[in-house]
């Protein structure tokens, strides 16, 4: 029966993929609002997670309001879906028009000094989009994504994100040693991007998050403190039509741990601002 699953799951994103991109946008945009509408009134296991998690970013919300601020994020979440598969169709000069930016020269100017930058993010918003503009505007975006089931769902995965420009490593299962790619990349002056709020490997180090213990993975810091490549947490959020990234204060060297709090701190501070664009529908606090 799992295979079963599996395939239907795969088929789905297969015609999703194909018809999605065919129709008009403000036909997708009514669907998928719809979508995320009929999610939230089920209230299924991932919704209820996710009015979990927002509680702790809004402790003081009243139910309305936090009933409110699920919504939309689920309405918001559906939008990420939407336009992963509209993406591949968009032109070069609307991926780049799409994104508005906060403090991007820190990004540069550490770019442009050649030792390589780690980039850490969140689940926020479309980090997808976040990478095509990267690439597009100078700075081609090596990243990693976690092995999918079945396989030919996440070969599609790979695919998008290499059409968008990137290059994507396998967490898990790959030819090469992820992070001996990795580390290879940034002496050479290349850009890491990756998604770091959720500890996938159970091996992450233990954080405060938003006065709560978490775990999140170590590897942003870990890579920065082998090949001296500076760490730069970014938040992302939506504003109309557009993805804005806002470029956090480079994270001092110090031990790994230190330093996955202090992109634990920037993550919260960009959750807490626009909390409706975080997607985090799994659990991610340890005393849940």
């Amino acid at each position: 029966m799992e295979g079963v699953r599996q395939r239907a799951v795969d088929l789905a994103f297969a015609l999703a993929w194909m018809l999605v991109r065919r129709l008009p946008e403000r036909t997708v945009t009514w669907l998928f609002t719809k979508a995320a509408d009929r999610t939230y009134a089920r209230n299924g296991r991932g919704v209820r997670r996710l009015r979990g998690n927002l509680a702790a970013v809004r402790p003081d919300a009243t139910a309305a309001e936090l009933d409110d601020l699920t919504h939309a994020g689920l309405r918001s979440y559906l939008r990420y879906w939407q336009e992963a598969f509209r993406l591949p169709e968009w032109s070069d000069e609307e991926i780049v028009g799409r994104v508005r930016t906060v403090n991007e020269k820190l990004l540069r100017d550490a770019y442009a000094a050649g030792q390589g930058v780690v980039c850490a993010l969140p689940h926020l918003a479309n980090y997808d989009h976040a990478g095509a503009w990267a690439g597009l505007t100078g700075m081609p975006v090596s990243t990693v994504a976690e092995r999918l089931q079945p396989e030919s769902l996440f070969d599609r995965f790979i695919a998008y994100r290499k059409k968008l420009g990137m290059e994507v490593l396998p967490l898990t299962g790959g030819e090469h040693d992820v992070t001996g790619v990795l580390t290879e990349r940034l002496r050479a002056g290349g850009f890491v991007c990756l998604v770091a709020d959720r500890d996938l490997s159970e091996r992450g180090v233990p954080v405060t998050f938003f006065g709560r213990p978490s775990r999140m993975p170590v590897g942003p810091a870990a890579l920065s403190l082998k090949t001296g490549a500076p760490l730069i947490p970014a938040t992302l959020h939506y504003d109309g039509p557009d993805l804005v990234i806002t470029f956090h204060d480079t994270v001092e060297p110090a031990t790994a741990a230190e330093m996955t709090q202090r992109c634990a701190d920037a993550f919260a501070q960009g959750i807490a601002e626009h909390p409706q664009d975080w997607h985090m529908l799994q659990r991610i606090f340890l005393e849940e």
